[in-house]
């Protein structure tokens, strides 16, 4: 008797998972920003000196006497450039006689000129007179000059427009915290990674010198630098805040130094054949570069201050200097009298240094897990 055979049922292989999606790491600064977004007033901060660099960049369209771009005897020219750098204006100016009045100048030696001029009609460095601009009268000088329609901020006793020096002002303002800083992180990091890096007697040698300058009040040294220079200008100031400003810096990239040459990549890239100042520059610098960021956004606010307190106490740049610290200057005098001159930018640099404080403390937050797992 025959068996039918079994036939085995078709092997059905086993169902499959889909392979987990790739998961890119979002690195460093990207990681960095996202936790800096999540402090709004950092956020606000920071947008908030994104305004005043937009404000510094473009002040002379926005407030000025000089046309920002005019057609005069058949000719093209810009005459704001002269707000940035005085040769930059064109000397065919100075040789007509314009005397920096161009709303009058202009038609009165070419009737067929033309000319695009600033937002608000006001001049950091002069008083603009009865009949310069059509429609508007004269500024008032002294006690006069309160706030009113067209001296939106009041002027100071030369009759000064105070909103055109605050905007003008702006350019000081950044600029001394921006320059100063950078040369105070240019020295800072150089000798905080030689110290750090190197040891021994460079180390001991740099660590002596911190301790020296820091046993100098910062102030009395920059007061000693000031009263050396005959005539002094903001790139003075942007040079002794920075000289004396490196301290901090330095140990910070001292202590980074000391803690990261002491990781397998250093040993790793030692290895490789890489010299000491590859390593110093390019492997360890961008690995210490985000803590060092702090102290520097600390700085900025700080050498703000420090313009502003030299400038109030008449120790700033020489005149025409159109600081919000010379403001404070002007006003002190008459300041009962006066008020606007001491509130408008008294108000601007505490805004000012209080945004650059809270970005400081943002990107202390977003650059340490420590502080990020606390919140």
């Amino acid at each position: 008797m025959s068996t039918i055979p079994q036939l085995e049922p078709p092997s059905v292989p086993p169902p499959t998972t889909p392979a987990p999606a790739e998961v890119r790491s979002l690195g460093y600064w990207r990681e960095t920003w996202q936790h800096f977004r999540r402090r709004k007033l950092g956020v606000i901060a920071l947008a908030f000196v994104a305004v005043l660099c937009f404000i510094a960049l473009f002040a002379p369209m926005i407030v000025g006497t000089k046309p920002i771009i005019c057609k005069y005897k058949g000719h093209v020219y810009f005459p704001f450039m002269g707000y940035y750098v005085r040769s930059w204006e064109n000397p065919i100016f100075l040789k007509d006689r314009f005397r920096d009045v161009y709303s009058t100048a202009l038609k009165a030696k070419d009737p067929e000129s033309w000319a695009i001029w600033p937002l608000v009609y006001q001049d950091p460095y002069r008083r603009v007179r009865d009949g310069e601009w059509p429609g508007q009268r004269g500024n008032p000088v002294g006690t006069d000059g309160s706030p009113n329609r067209i001296n939106w901020l009041g002027t100071n006793q030369q009759g000064f427009d105070v909103l055109a020096q605050m905007v003008h002002g702006t350019q000081i303002a950044l600029s001394v915290g921006f320059v100063s800083m950078s040369i105070a992180a240019a020295i800072g990091i150089t000798l905080g990674a030689l110290a750090g890096y190197v040891g021994g007697w460079v180390d001991m040698l740099i660590s002596r010198l911190i301790e020296v300058v820091m046993c100098i009040p910062a102030l009395v040294l920059i007061l000693a630098l000031v009263a050396m220079l005959d005539h002094v200008s903001n790139y003075h100031l942007m040079a002794i805040v920075g000289v004396t400003s490196w301290t901090g810096i330095a140990r910070l990239a001292r202590a980074e130094f000391l803690k990261l040459k002491e990781l397998e990549f250093v040993a790793a890239a030692r290895a490789m054949g890489a010299g000491r100042l590859r390593i110093m520059f390019r492997h360890l610098l961008r690995n210490a570069l985000a803590p060092v960021l702090v102290p520097i956004t600390f700085g900025i606010a700080d050498a703000i201050l420090i313009e502003s307190g030299l400038s109030y106490l008449g120790f700033g740049a020489s005149p025409p200097n159109p600081s919000w610290g010379t403001l404070l200057h002007s006003g002190r005098i008459a300041i009962q009298q006066m008020w606007w001159l001491i509130l408008f930018p008294g108000v601007a640099i505490f805004l000012t240094v209080l945004a650059y404080n809270l970005i400081g403390e943002g990107l202390q937050e977003a650059t340490d897990p420590r502080l990020r797992q606390a919140t």
